[in-house]
């Protein structure tokens, strides 16, 4: 497929392929890649001294189970011949030269390396609030963020998690299970208003008080109290939550800054076609990727597990086609979320302005089926302790038409809270 006047190449012509990230999407590249009988030397490139690792696991049972060790949670490369070198910073890439600059994380050896296929799947970064942060306050991203979280959740400190989007969220559930006294602070009106809609935010703000967790809505973080070690958060609005250790959860930003000056075009992750190329003979997947989606063509960039993997599989499947043979990325990706008693299951991509409606249970029941739509086509569908009916609401969301079994003409939710 053409995009930007480079297209992929054809299957032939592709000796070795180089993947800059060593994250569930750079694995998923290169078993896509074998699986599709690419028989060439694939070396993986990672920047954290472990191999890949379940991510979301980290807010979760990592958090929860203080028996479960960094080797639990660890993803199986399995022995497809593929080269594995973790601890491998990528500091910068001539597409002229189609030299890839490299640095170890460790004594901070530089070296280049010559790249055929390449395979962009760097993720994302945590983002850290503008203010100065004293000890004990973390984000959470990556292993050794979660290792360092855990460890100061010891001795049954109060907890501020600073951002009730799904990870703070899942945080806060995960330190309520642990017994720890917990406040969650949100700029916005409500729990993942902006992703999932008012209604539905009002909804997680009354699980979070069933459960014990405390909740200041509406108001941002100016700055931490204490001296060296945080003593608690100060908001927009003047007031103070007491706090001994603070989770940062306020999103990541796509991890580009390798790329700069490379030529490749970066605009809130790497921008690629449909089919996920960028240039020739390279293709971008996961986190860092930002790409038309196939209905209305708007630029967007997800951050769910599922969706980059399969996104790694497609790109694969682009890099080894002829030219203009790759298929455009359509599948319809799902995020879970686990909650104190609640898992919701987000399939699609729901767009602010979509017409959110209650197709099956009562919202009031957290047990229901809420799907979104856009000038009448199914975007995307949330599920609220209805894991039985994924499969359908995934098969409806990829064609944009109801689910089977679902009701003809439910009432919508109102788009604003009560």
């Amino acid at each position: 497929m053409d995009h930007g006047g480079l297209s992929v190449v054809a299957r032939d012509r592709l000796r070795h392929v180089t993947v800059v990230g060593g994250s569930a999407a750079g694995l998923a590249a290169a078993h896509g890649l074998r699986r599709r009988g690419f028989d060439g030397p694939i070396t993986v490139f990672g920047d954290e001294p472990r191999a890949a690792y379940q991510r979301p696991a980290l807010s979760k049972r990592f958090l929860t189970s203080p028996d479960i060790g960094p080797d639990d949670i660890l993803l199986r490369a399995d022995a497809e011949d593929v080269t594995l070198e973790p601890g491998v910073r990528a500091t910068g890439l001539d597409l002229g030269t189609r030299r890839l600059r490299l640095r170890d994380t460790h004594g901070g050896v530089e070296r280049h390396h010559t790249v055929d296929g390449l395979v962009i799947a760097t993720g994302a970064t945590a983002r850290r609030l503008p203010v100065d942060t004293p000890e004990g306050v973390h984000v959470l991203r990556t292993l050794a963020d979660a290792a360092a979280f855990r460890a100061d959740l010891a001795g049954s400190p109060r907890v501020a998690v600073v951002g009730a989007g799904f990870v703070g969220s899942e945080v806060a559930s995960s330190c309520r299970a642990l017994g720890l006294d917990v406040t969650l602070v949100e700029a916005g009106t409500a729990p993942l208003a902006r992703a999932l809609g008012d209604v539905v935010g009002a909804e997680l703000a009354a699980l979070h008080r069933e459960h014990g967790t405390r909740l200041r809505l509406g108001a941002g973080v100016a700055g931490f109290t204490g001296d060296g070690r945080v003593t608690g958060v100060r908001l927009t609005d003047g007031h103070v939550v007491p706090a001994d250790v603070v989770l940062v959860g306020v999103g990541a930003r796509p991890a580009t800054g390798w790329l700069e000056g490379s030529g490749l075009p970066l605009e809130d992750g790497v921008v690629c076609g449909p089919d996920l190329a960028v240039a020739d003979r390279i293709v971008a997947a996961g986190d860092v990727a930002r790409w038309p989606h196939h209905r209305g063509g708007a630029l967007i960039r997800v951050e769910h597990w599922d969706n980059a993997l399969r996104q790694a599989d497609a790109a694969a499947a682009t890099l080894l086609a002829p030219a203009g043979a790759a298929s455009p990325f359509t599948a319809a990706t799902m995020f879970w979320s686990d909650q104190y008693d609640c898992k919701l299951q987000l399939v699609g991509h729901p767009l602010p302005g979509d017409e959110a409606t209650v197709v099956e249970g009562e919202l009031g029941e957290r047990r229901c089926v809420i799907a979104y739509r856009r000038a009448g086509e199914l975007t995307a569908a949330l599920l609220c302790n209805s894991p039985h009916r994924l499969r359908a609401y995934r098969q409806a969301v990829a064609t944009g038409h109801a689910a089977s079994g679902a009701a003809d003409a439910p009432p919508p939710v109102p788009q604003a809270a009560p």
